[in-house]
């Protein structure tokens, strides 16, 4: 059969979406400061900014936010949404957070002091912010071939283990207060990371004493390429896998808004008892109570529910096969995509399409910024904007090691046609390669920069 994949799925409630015109865009795209952060959703035609709580959820999670119990302490969703993190995962203890960041915020205040250094493959961007506010050193050890946009390998979001044993012994045990490891490797273009490299970094971690907790907001998409590529575990079903990925962790943070298939949500999950009552005493301060946590009690349900449906195999082999269409069809439309695609986006080398527009104008913002004007369609920068940054040690100015456009594709919302719409897009855009242009930061805030900045575009 010549379909590449089909949808796992039935579509039972649909939203209305406008295409705008060109001058609508150009309008909404300078209003915005040239930051696709600032658009409107309805200037918006296809919306590929993130795949953070922008998922459909299921009839099973609609029926579960109907039985939501809303009570303010021990609540049935509660217990429901506690099975579910002990019975996917493996975790004993939870503490549910309103989302991801507020979990990295709870789990860092608790542990850090400022002048320490966590070492990670690649920190995201609100790791990275939640660690910078409190003065520590977030530190990116990933393995070179994340570097190559072109190499095609297994598994090129694994932590460079030679480099963090070396760090660990240059910086000292007792300036690292924890250690991380991100799966799948969001900010190396979405990249998997190895059974075998995820038992070798806690094995480091562990031999020196250091707490290992995973970012695990793409649990679920790390264990099926876990499944699809390496050929020890090809006959092992996909819980299984998940369930070996933590039981080498100490605890994971996780932003339920990816894997967790809702629209909000986040939780720490801890093999410590002690410690979730250490954290737990700031999560009722910041948070709310132990039992929910910034979240109503439907909400837990449809957590509970949604990290049992992200196991299911059929779904990730849609989910793993539609995000590789998507690739296809951008190589096709003449941009350089990011090898082998991910889970959860394609990535654009846009350092590499545009070469003439150097690191500190941002390619990536440009590229992003004129394929919204061709086609309303929503991108975001995974480069220099982002994740420049001055090096604590050396004080020079280090940008990223590649300049990516992220097209983030929401679960389960999008069909094959939109994305033959985003290839002809593509293919139009990179017939005028005159509109992509460089910009400067006219204002942005100290940390996360790129979610507030202004920026103007270069001419010339």
């Amino acid at each position: 059969m010549s379909i590449p994949f089909i949808e796992p799925f039935r579509i039972k409630v649909v939203e209305k979406v406008k295409l705008t015109t060109r001058a609508e865009r150009e309008a909404a795209l300078k209003a915005a400061h040239f930051n696709l952060f600032m658009v409107p959703a309805e200037d918006v035609f296809i919306d590929m900014l993130t795949d953070s709580g922008t998922g459909a959820m299921s009839d099973a999670q609609w029926a579960g936010i109907m039985r939501g119990d809303e009570a303010y302490a021990g609540s049935k969703s509660w217990f429901r949404f506690e099975q579910a993190i002990q019975e996917v995962l493996g975790f004993p203890y939870v503490l549910p957070t309103h989302q991801g960041r507020a979990a990295e915020g709870m789990l860092f205040s608790s542990l850090v002091k400022a002048g320490q250094s966590v070492p990670s493959n690649r920190h995201f961007d609100t790791t990275m912010g939640n660690l910078q506010v409190l003065g520590v050193n977030p530190v990116d050890l990933p393995i070179a071939e994340s570097e190559d946009s072109s190499l095609e390998a297994p598994f090129k979001g694994d932590m460079d283990l030679e480099k963090l044993e070396a760090f660990i012994r240059e910086t000292g045990v007792e300036n690292i207060p924890l250690g991380m490891l991100t799966i799948t490797n969001n900010s190396a273009a979405g990249q998997p990371v190895s059974m075998g490299n995820i038992r070798g970094t806690a094995e480091i971690y562990h031999r020196h004493g250091i707490p290992f907790f995973i970012d695990a907001a793409r649990f679920a998409e790390n264990a099926w390429f876990i499944k699809l590529r390496d050929p020890k575990y090809k006959d092992v079903p996909v819980r299984e896998i998940v369930r070996e990925q933590f039981s080498y962790a100490d605890g994971c943070t996780m932003s339920a808004k990816k894997d967790g298939l809702v629209n909000i949500g986040g939780f720490i999950a801890f093999r410590d008892e002690a410690l979730k009552a250490r954290i737990g005493a700031n999560l009722i301060v910041h948070e709310g109570f132990l039992t929910y946590g910034g979240l109503a009690g439907r909400d837990l349900d449809a957590l509970a529910i949604g990290l049992n449906e992200v196991v299911e195999e059929d779904y990730l082999a849609y989910r793993e096969a539609h995000t590789r269409y998507l690739g296809e069809v951008l190589s096709a439309a003449g941009m350089p995509v990011y090898k082998p695609t991910g889970g959860h986006a394609v990535y654009v080398d846009a350092g590499k399409a545009f070469p003439n527009i150097p690191p500190q104008q941002f390619p990536a913002v440009g590229l992003a910024n004129a394929l919204y004007l061709v086609g309303g369609i929503r991108t975001v920068e995974i480069g220099s904007l982002m994740f420049e940054h001055t090096d604590p040690v050396t004080g020079l100015q280090q940008f990223a090691p590649l300049e990516l456009v992220r097209f983030a594709i929401p679960r389960r919302v999008y069909t094959r046609s939109h994305l033959d719409y985003i290839g002809e897009a593509a293919a139009e855009l990179m017939r005028q390669p005159e509109l992509v242009k460089g910009t400067r930061v006219v204002w942005a805030p100290e940390v996360l920069r790129h979610f507030m900045a202004k920026l103007e575009e270069i001419e010339g």
